[in-house]
């Protein structure tokens, strides 16, 4: 089997697949967009590269973007003519021949034409190089999949879900099959008319044995982690990790934790400190607001490791009232203290889910949460809101952690005092968590993914070379 992908950038949870995939059939990968280090950082407030390989072990190449603004993040910021001139055979890449290849590559024998994709995946529908690729394998007759992730809790207004009913039947007739990361996912394409026959389970996930083998040699440092980030020994620790935006709602989290903050302080002895302790691992433009809310013990991103005088909270706290449009307590009282760890790269994050208890996503818009995938790898329980994609697939309350209304803010701090009281000594959730897992890894997409190909072979979708 010969396959193409399209995906706009090299992606740190796409890398581990397309190597797998690469074992089992003669892969070609092409990037849309090759991000700078600025582009990378978009919504983390700062520049960066990802720390861990996502090239090797695939035949990739990166196309010619010509978008005046080239970004992954908007529809005519990836903009790849050549991609169809590709797919459609009338342009060769080097290696695209029926000829033998040497070490991945081929030379252009004169007079040969370019060798036929047995089935081409295009990785959403959200930017035009998808649609250069998507029009030019029906021109082919090449058999045409999509990996996508929408799912029909993510808020839209009415106008927009009006128009969705008309054109995205349409639209999603344009694909011979449809790779399903989850539950959600195969909910929002059934609504949207997909058969079942067309779906096939290729489900979001992280690689599990990086992250389960990182936490382990982690796990006898534990102590020394929390002490170098400020986290007492015995303290409930919970965690966030991601961007710093509105539509993550990590602002909810503080309230929770204010509120759990404000009753351990209502019942503790004399002397005592209230034990939940947030963890804040990550960057963005709430960062000042949330800082103001908490208080802070250690701040990596800032060198004096205080907090600002009460003056200046209150200021923030109004800027930000003002800013998120909605009624909070101005009251700086019972703040619940809090790590900021900074940005964490991919080889850094296991040391934040070896220290915490707890992983919460409170997001309002989040079509899965890979970050929950990466804290369950690493035997961490989860909370998530429940408009978060990924929440139907890997939460099961009370085994692998649990759900709450979105947004809501006292049922959050009660699923909280919930998963503190089974993290006493004597309960373990590893088991639940590894077993959840079984069903969301590598094999299961690679298996998914090549079973998708095989049946449009069977089906006899599949043509010879040209």
């Amino acid at each position: 089997m010969y396959l193409g992908i399209l995906t706009s950038h090299p992606i740190q949870y796409q890398a581990p697949w397309l190597r797998a995939l690469a074992k089992e059939v003669e892969l070609e990968v092409y990037f849309a967009h090759r991000p700078d280090a600025a582009q990378q950082g978009e919504g983390f407030g700062k520049s960066f590269s990802w720390d861990v390989d996502l090239l090797s072990g695939y035949r990739h190449r990166f196309l010619k973007n010509v978008s005046t603004r080239p970004s992954p993040s908007s529809f005519f910021g990836c903009d790849t003519p050549e991609i169809a001139k590709i797919i459609e055979g009338l342009q060769d890449d080097g290696r695209r021949t029926t000829g033998q290849q040497v070490s991945g590559q081929s030379s252009v024998v004169s007079g040969q034409r370019p060798r036929r994709f047995d089935a081409f995946i295009v990785c959403g529908w959200h930017l035009k190089t998808y649609w250069q690729a998507i029009r030019a394998c029906r021109r082919a007759g090449i058999p045409v999949l999509v990996r996508g992730d929408s799912q029909l809790m993510t808020p839209r207004s009415r106008l927009k879900t009006w128009a969705k009913e008309i054109g995205y039947r349409l639209m999603l007739q344009q694909f011979d099959g449809f790779l399903v990361v989850g539950q959600r996912n195969r909910e929002y394409l059934a609504h949207y008319g997909v058969s079942a026959e067309k779906m096939f389970f290729a489900p979001h996930f992280v690689d599990n044995d990086f992250f389960r083998q990182k936490a382990e040699t982690l796990k006898s440092q534990k102590t020394e982690i929390r002490k170098r980030w400020g986290v007492p020994v015995d303290a409930f620790c919970v965690l966030f990790c991601g961007k710093f935006i509105a539509k993550k709602r990590p602002l909810d989290l503080v309230e929770a934790a204010r509120i759990l903050t404000a009753e351990d302080a209502k019942n503790a002895k004399e002397g005592g400190k209230p034990s939940v302790h947030l963890l804040f691992v990550g960057s963005g433009e709430l960062g000042e607001l949330l800082r103001a809310r908490c208080d802070v013990v250690f701040d990596a991103e800032n060198s004096a490791e205080k907090q600002k005088p009460e003056t200046e909270t209150l200021k923030v706290e109004s800027r930000g009232r003002k800013a998120e449009g909605r009624n909070l307590p101005d009251s700086v009282s019972a703040r619940p203290r809090a790590t900021f760890a900074g940005f964490l790269n991919q080889s850094e994050l296991p040391a934040a889910y070896v220290a915490a208890d707890v992983m919460v996503l409170p997001s309002e818009s989040e079509t899965w949460g890979l970050a929950v995938n990466e804290a369950m790898a690493c035997g961490l329980p989860a909370i998530v809101a429940d408009a978060v994609g990924c929440a139907p697939d890997l939460i099961e309350d009370g085994k692998t952690g649990f759900t709450f209304p979105t947004g809501d803010t006292n049922t959050l701090a009660i699923r909280l005092q919930q998963i503190a009281e089974m993290r006493q000594p004597g309960f373990n959730l590893s088991h639940a968590l590894e077993t959840k897992l079984l069903a969301y890894s590598l094999k299961t997409t690679t298996d998914g993914t090549l079973q998708a190909v095989q049946q449009f072979e069977a089906m006899g979708l599949v043509k010879n070379p040209i």
